[in-house]
C-alpha cells in the first residue's frame, strides 16, 4: 500500500485546490494576509479614483465653452494654502495608511515563531528544477513537495529554507505564501500552513535563463496519513527486479551517476534531481511534462525536445539501451 500511495493521480488533489494559481484564493495564513492587504490596497486606490475621475468629470462639465462664452482669458489666481494644504497632508496620510498595512503585514508574516513540530524543509533552486531535502526525516525529492494539512485550532506550519545552486530564483505558489527569493550565498526562508488538502501549482517568478518559465513545482498537501504513508514509501531503498537489471548497470555505467544519486546504488551525484523514487511524481522535467513512458524516454534520449536549453545533457543511447534504462527508471517506485 505505502508503494501505491505516490501514485495516485494528481487529479484528485486538484478537486480540492484550483490548478490555476489565484492570489484571491488563499488557502494559507501568508496567502490569507496578503490577499486582505491587496484587497484593502485595491479599496484605497479604487476611491481614490473615484473621487479623482468624479472631479475630473465635474470640471469638464461646469466649465466646459458654451456659445457665447467671453474667450478672454479669465482672472488668474496665484496660489491657494488651503488647496496646497490638501494635495500635500491627503497623499502623506494616504502613504502612511498604507505604509503601515504593509509593514504590519511583513512583520507578521516574517517574525511569526515556529512551533516544536512544525515540518522543516530545504529548496534548493537549480537552472531549471528544484530540490527539496526533508533534513529531519532524510528524504530528498526533487519539483514535488509533500507537506501535512495544517489544522486551523492547532497549526502544523511548514517552514521552507530557500538556497541557490547557481542564480537568483524565487519561490512562488500564490494560494500558499508570497514569493521569496533565493539568492546564492544567502540565506531566506519562509512558511506555508495550507489549510486545505490538494494540489497546489507555482513556479520561479524571477528570471533565471532560457528555461526560466518551465521552472515549476507542485505543493501536494496530504492528510496527516497520507503525508506518513508518503514519508515511509520515501524512506524505502530504490528496489529493482531482475528484470531491470541491465537497465541499471547501463545507468551506472554512463555519466547519469555523476549527476543524479538512487538511493542502494553507486549513483550519489547532487547536479541533478534524486531518482530514487522517480515514478512517484507526476512529472519529469519540473513540471515540464507528464511523468509517462514516452516522455520519459524523450526525456532522456534528447531532453531539449522537452525544455530547450537544458542542462541536462543527451545521453545518445542506442534504441536497445535507451529501452532498458526506460525500464530501470519507471522501476523505481
Amino acid at each position: 500500500m505505502l508503494c501505491l500511495f505516490p501514485l495516485r493521480s494528481s487529479l484528485a488533489f486538484a478537486q480540492a485546490a484550483s490548478p490555476i494559481p489565484n492570489i484571491f484564493k488563499p488557502e494559507s495564513t501568508p496567502a490569507d494576509e496578503i490577499r486582505r492587504l491587496s484587497v484593502f490596497v485595491l479599496i484605497i486606490t479604487a476611491l481614490i479614483f473615484v473621487v479623482v475621475f468624479s472631479l475630473l468629470v465635474y470640471a469638464i462639465a461646469k466649465y466646459r465653452r458654451r456659445s457665447g462664452d467671453d474667450t478672454s482669458e479669465p482672472a488668474q489666481v496665484y496660489g491657494s494654502n488651503q488647496v496646497e494644504l490638501a494635495w500635500t497632508v491627503v497623499p502623506v496620510l494616504i502613504v502612511l495608511v498604507l505604509f503601515l498595512a504593509t509593514a504590519r503585514v511583513i512583520q507578521s508574516v516574517q517574525d511569526a515563531i515556529p512551533p516544536a513540530d512544525a515540518i522543516r524543509v530545504t529548496a534548493v533552486g537549480h537552472q531549471y528544477w528544484w530540490e527539496f531535502r526533508y533534513p529531519a526525516l532524510g528524504i530528498v525529492t526533487a519539483n514535488e513537495l509533500h507537506v501535512p494539512v495544517s489544522d486551523r485550532a492547532r497549526p502544523t506550519p511548514t517552514y521552507i529554507k530557500l538556497l541557490s545552486a547557481d542564480t537568483d530564483h524565487s519561490f512562488w505558489v500564490p494560494q500558499l505564501a508570497g514569493k521569496t527569493d533565493l539568492i546564492p550565498n544567502r540565506i531566506n526562508s519562509m512558511w506555508i500552513d495550507p489549510h486545505a488538502t490538494g494540489m497546489y501549482v507555482g513556479q520561479c517568478a524571477q528570471y533565471c535563463g532560457t528555461q526560466h518559465a518551465k521552472m515549476l513545482l507542485r505543493i501536494y498537501v496530504d492528510t496527516p496519513e497520507q503525508f506518513a504513508a508518503w514519508v515511509a514509501a520515501e524512506k524505502q531503498p530504490a528496489e529493482s527486479s531482475d528484470a531491470v537489471a541491465a537497465g541499471r548497470h547501463i545507468f551506472e555505467s554512463t555519466a547519469c551517476v555523476n549527476c543524479h544519486a538512487v538511493a542502494g546504488t553507486i549513483a550519489d551525484g547532487r547536479f541533478g534531481p534524486d531518482l530514487t523514487h522517480l515514478m512517484s511524481r507526476a512529472t519529469i522535467a519540473a513540471g515540464a511534462a507528464d511523468n509517462t513512458h514516452d516522455n520519459l524516454k524523450l526525456w532522456i534520449h534528447n531532453p531539449d525536445a522537452i525544455k530547450p536549453g537544458s542542462l541536462m545533457p543527451a545521453m545518445n543511447l542506442n534504441d536497445h539501451d535507451l529501452e532498458l534504462v526506460t525500464a530501470y527508471l519507471e522501476s523505481l517506485k
